[in-house]
């Protein structure tokens, strides 16, 4: 089974312990199988709205889920948690989405896979350069090669200790 990589990420109340109730929501849920879990990173918003800072983690699972009911039920355990959808990229209580389904490529209204975003977004390349810095992307750079080139301040690691089951090796980011 291939991996499949989640970013999860919160700034509203908590959002510390929002996302770690994530992973262990995701730990518990049946036909997913969690594997490993980067570092928590803070990391400033993306897009137009102004809000508090989020904190965010990216986590490897295996599932017998495709990607449809995966989303399905990654938007269940969201509001389970309280999340309420308003603004486009406004501040969230908990945020849960697909970054790579295994080598699958997907093209809906509802989802994109690989995530189109993820070589823009310093929240998701930092903690997914922990868990697979080799894995390359459409356009043929490495996502260790792409966190390289991060603009400080944009994101930064938050908690050293917090893994889920295991500790990925440790990534060096220069190419």
């Amino acid at each position: 089974m291939q991996p499949v990589y989640i970013g999860i990420g919160s700034n509203l109340g908590d959002a510390a312990a929002n996302v770690r109730a994530a992973i262990e929501r995701l730990r518990r849920s049946p036909d997913i199988q969690l594997l490993r879990c980067a570092a928590l990173y803070g990391s400033k918003p993306f897009g137009p709205v102004a809000q508090d800072d989020f904190v965010n983690t990216v986590v490897e699972i295996a599932c017998n889920l495709g990607p449809p009911e995966l989303l399905r039920r990654l938007k269940q355990l969201e509001q389970e948690m309280g999340r309420k959808h308003g603004e486009r990229w406004g501040p969230r209580e908990i945020d849960l989405d697909i970054l790579v389904f295994a080598a699958e490529q997907w093209h809906s209204a509802e989802l994109n896979l690989p995530h189109p975003g993820i070589a823009e977004r310093a929240f998701v390349l930092l903690p997914l350069a922990e868990l697979a810095p080799t894995m390359k992307l459409s356009n043929g750079a490495s996502i260790c090669e792409l966190a390289a080139r991060v603009a400080p301040g944009l994101a930064w690691r938050l908690d050293d200790s917090f893994q889920v089951l295991g500790t990925p090796a440790p990534v060096k980011l220069k190419p």
